[in-house]
């Protein structure tokens, strides 16, 4: 099976928001406790998910263990991270009267906070499948993979892919554009208004295919993903509402919405699950909107506390990067590694927990320190280079030395 199709892939995991800024140009960013935290038991999630899939042939009539298929959901994932996105994304316009602060200046920092990380994590990729381990069975990536990829056009344009977890960040891309616009159309005519625009049409498109069920391709997903971001992007709006509003029992009524899906998934079995993902994503986006909803809000308070504390909230910190790395080092154990040590199934199962787990995630750590953290903390080049003047005189100063004093940067 492709392991750059949807159902057998996990999402692009969303990068924390863009910060807001104060009025001297330094960022400041609005804390929301917990959503972090949210990023890093998803994000690892995502990995048990891949390495699931990729021990166990015939997704997703698994060979696997019926007890273990807790761990074959990776598409809700998708789901899960598109509505974390577009809450993340919508905090701060929230607060602004739904407004961006500019369109060319949103995109700017989305880019500058999104792609770096992402062409390195490509390049890695791009190496690790052509030296080691295709991606995919359409085989080793081509000059088109490179320029296709490169451009973040793979959810319009089909190549084989150097990493099967990177269709969806095509998808985000498609929406960041889009975001404005959407903001525009909830600013003007409201939520339900946002939500109905780009939810009828799916729904249309849904009902008018054979049998009212779309067998999804490779591409073209953001049309149908767009909805289930809208449904976070309208959530947001209960951080600056009311103490009211605030106070609902968000968690309890997104178990009341999730139970719906999760009694006719459980009746109908996860096969028939997988094969109408259509329907589900649409069905659950309202649950998933209201746990985010509950968790901004305080609600529970046990979970907000698990969700912050320093290991979980820390995973979050470099969730981005564990979402970029992780699949590359995955397969490399389980189709190079786990075969010269243990036998099919079960074995390489384990095997891979116990060694993949850990290495990507202390990858995704150091990956992190280099191609991500830098363009989080920093709004720009020369910023950038101020930071780590700053960086290397302070460090010097602890160990004793005489540095020379940085050069301010120039504004």
């Amino acid at each position: 099976m492709d392991s750059s199709r949807p159902a057998a892939s996990a999402v692009a995991l969303a990068a924390p928001p863009p910060q807001a800024e104060r009025a001297s140009g330094t960022p400041a960013r609005r804390q929301v406790p917990g959503l972090d935290g949210l990023r890093g038991l998803a994000a690892l999630y995502v990995v048990l998910f891949h390495c699931w899939l990729y021990t166990f042939p015939g997704y997703p009539d698994s060979s696997a263990p019926a007890w273990l298929d807790v761990l074959m959901f990776g598409r809700l994932a998708v789901v899960f991270f598109l509505v974390l996105s577009g809450f993340s994304l919508a905090i701060s316009p929230a607060f602004h009267d739904w407004r961006s602060g500019g369109v060319a200046r949103f995109l700017r920092r989305r880019a500058w906070r999104i792609l770096p990380p992402y062409w390195a994590a490509l390049a890695i990729s791009l190496v690790i499948s052509w030296a080691l381990v295709p991606a995919s069975h359409f085989g080793p990536p081509t000059g088109a993979s490179v320029l296709v990829y490169g451009l973040v056009a793979q959810d319009m344009v089909h190549a084989p892919t150097p990493n099967g977890a990177f269709w969806s960040i095509g998808v985000e891309a498609e929406l960041y554009v889009l975001f404005p616009l959407l903001l525009l159309v909830r600013r003007r005519f409201g939520a339900v208004a946002l939500a109905a625009s780009v939810t009828l049409p799916v729904v249309a498109l849904g009902l008018a295919a054979a049998h009212a069920n779309p067998v999804e391709g490779e591409n073209w997903l953001a049309p149908h993903l767009a909805p289930v971001f809208v449904a976070g992007v309208a959530g947001a709006a209960v951080v600056a509402a009311s103490e009211r509003v605030r106070r609902l029992p968000w968690a309890w009524l997104a178990v009341l919405a999730a139970a719906p899906v999760v009694l006719i998934g459980y009746t109908r079995g996860s096969v028939w699950t997988v094969h109408h993902y259509f329907w589900v994503d649409l069905a659950v986006a309202p649950a998933m909107t209201m746990l985010i909803a509950a968790v901004a809000t305080g609600q529970p308070a046990v979970l907000v506390r698990l969700l912050s504390t320093r290991p979980v909230r820390a995973l979050g910190d470099f969730s981005y990067s564990l979402y970029l790395i992780h699949l590359p080092l995955v397969m490399v154990v389980i189709r190079r590694v786990a075969p010269r040590f243990v036998a099919p199934g079960m074995p390489t199962f384990c095997f891979t927990l116990a060694l993949a787990l850990p290495v990507s995630v202390l990858a995704a750590w150091l990956f992190s320190r280099v191609f991500e953290m830098p363009f989080k903390r920093n709004r720009s080049w020369k910023s950038m280079v101020a930071d780590g003047r700053s960086r290397w005189s302070a460090r010097g100063a602890r160990d004793g030395g005489r540095l020379p004093e940085p050069q301010a940067a120039e504004n």
